[in-house]
């Protein structure tokens, strides 16, 4: 089996430094990099960049809404103008950089509760979907499999990347349990790869209940952000290769 890991990146700010990039970018193949808005600055973005480019993964844009109180975790109603003007603007100031490496953005899988939002509204999906192509129709938009997300991305004729979450608990809707609830979080590394094998085992979204919702997927997330993140990526990817899995930038996956 191909799959590609990925982490969300690149989003300390300032002095406040979060997360490992640097261990994490040795374990990925792509990496989701702030641009701003929820985390990162001019110089994190760029020094992640050049991180990544060293270590040779993949570079995704991970826009967010306008929050870094909340992390962009937080629900923001936004119109459809300022929605596409937020990711227009997010997507654009990566790209800028990366091409002042000589290099190019691949992909792009937005973040936090705009991400939440778009994979159960089809209207903010749409809105999400048209902008990314709109700003180039070649990136790759990485979206949470059986999400209103990943079907607006193939209705706007984006190639879509299907992705599943090694930390996060499922309903049985196939959405993501909201982090206020006890045990939505996966903390413990090992508890990380026996879902993530679980769901590679039985091919779909192991929900919370024990319940499976068949999918295919090419992505396995590790957020950047737990204080596991390391050890739990070290672990999943030593448990996918020992099962045969080749593991790929995200490109590569779909080609």
């Amino acid at each position: 089996m191909r799959l590609n890991l990925n982490a969300d990146l690149g989003e300390s700010y300032g002095a406040y430094v979060m997360g490992n990039d640097h261990e994490l970018l040795q374990l990925v193949n792509s990496a989701n990099v702030a641009c701003g808005l929820h985390g990162g600055d001019p110089h994190v973005m760029t020094t992640t960049l050049d991180l990544a480019i060293r270590a040779g993964v993949s570079i995704g844009v991970h826009p967010g809404f306008a929050d870094l109180h909340g992390f962009g975790r937080r629900p923001m109603q936004l119109s459809a103008t300022e929605i596409r003007a937020i990711l227009l603007y997010q997507i654009g100031a990566l790209d800028a950089i990366a091409r002042g490496f000589e290099t190019t953005v691949t992909h792009v899988k937005p973040h936090g509760a705009l991400n939440n939002m778009a994979c159960e509204s089809a209207e903010l999906a749409a809105i999400v979907a048209s902008a990314v192509r709109d700003y180039n129709r070649e990136l790759i938009l990485l979206a949470p499999a059986l999400s209103e997300l990943a079907a607006a991305g193939e209705r706007a004729g984006l190639s879509v990347a299907l992705e599943l979450f090694a930390d996060r608990r499922y309903s049985d809707s196939g959405h993501l349990l909201p982090r206020s609830v006890p045990g939505s979080v996966l903390h413990d590394p090992q508890d990380c790869v026996d879902q993530v094998l679980a769901m590679v085992e039985q091919q779909g979204i192991v929900c919370h209940s024990g319940k499976c919702l068949p999918t295919c997927f090419h992505s396995i997330c590790v957020h950047g952000d737990n204080q596991d993140a390391v050890a739990t990526a070290r672990l999943i990817r030593q448990a996918l290769t020992d099962r045969g899995c080749t593991l790929l930038p995200l490109p590569q996956m779909l080609c």
